[in-house]
C-alpha cells in the first residue's frame, strides 16, 4: 500500500471545525485510517501546523500527531538538495505559484515516489499529484 502525504491544508481542515472543508477532510482522513494507509509528512508541514494551531483548541492535536508520525519513522526531514530544488521551483513560479513549504512537499513527494496528498490545495494538482478531498 502506497503512503499518502499529509499537507497542512488537510490537517487543519480535520482539526478546525470552522474550516471550510471539515466534512470532506474528515471523510477522507477516516478512509485513510480505515484502509491503514501509511501517512508521511515533513518537518516543514508540521511547523506550519504548529504555527496555525498555536492559539487554538487543537494545539495538542498537532503535538500528538508529531509524536505519532515521528515515532513511526514517517516524519521526513528535507535534504539540502530538496531545499535547493524547492527554492528553484519557487523562483520559477511552478505549480501555480505555490508557496515554499508546498514546493518542499512536492520535492519530497517526488523523491519518495508519493502520488497522493491529503489536501485539497490546488497547487498539489498543478504539481501533478492527486488530492484526496
Amino acid at each position: 500500500m502506497s503512503p499518502a502525504f499529509l499537507d497542512t491544508v488537510g490537517l487543519i481542515a480535520v482539526w478546525d471545525r470552522d474550516d471550510q472543508w471539515p466534512e470532506a477532510a474528515s471523510r477522507a482522513f477516516d478512509a485513510l485510517m480505515s484502509a491503514r494507509v501509511p501517512l508521511i509528512t515533513t518537518t516543514y508541514v508540521l511547523a506550519e501546523c504548529g504555527n496555525a494551531a498555536a492559539r487554538t483548541p487543537f494545539r495538542r492535536d498537532v503535538f500528538e500527531l508529531r509524536e505519532r508520525i515521528e515515532s513511526g519513522g514517517r516524519l521526513v526531514k528535507s535534504t539540502d538538495v530538496d531545499w535547493l530544488l524547492a527554492w528553484e521551483n519557487y523562483r520559477r513560479g511552478e505549480a501555480g505559484q505555490a508557496g515554499l513549504v508546498d514546493h518542499l512537499s512536492f520535492v519530497v513527494m517526488r523523491r519518495l515516489g508519493l502520488v497522493e496528498a491529503f489536501t485539497n490545495d490546488r497547487h498539489f494538482n498543478a504539481a501533478g499529484f492527486r488530492v484526496l478531498f
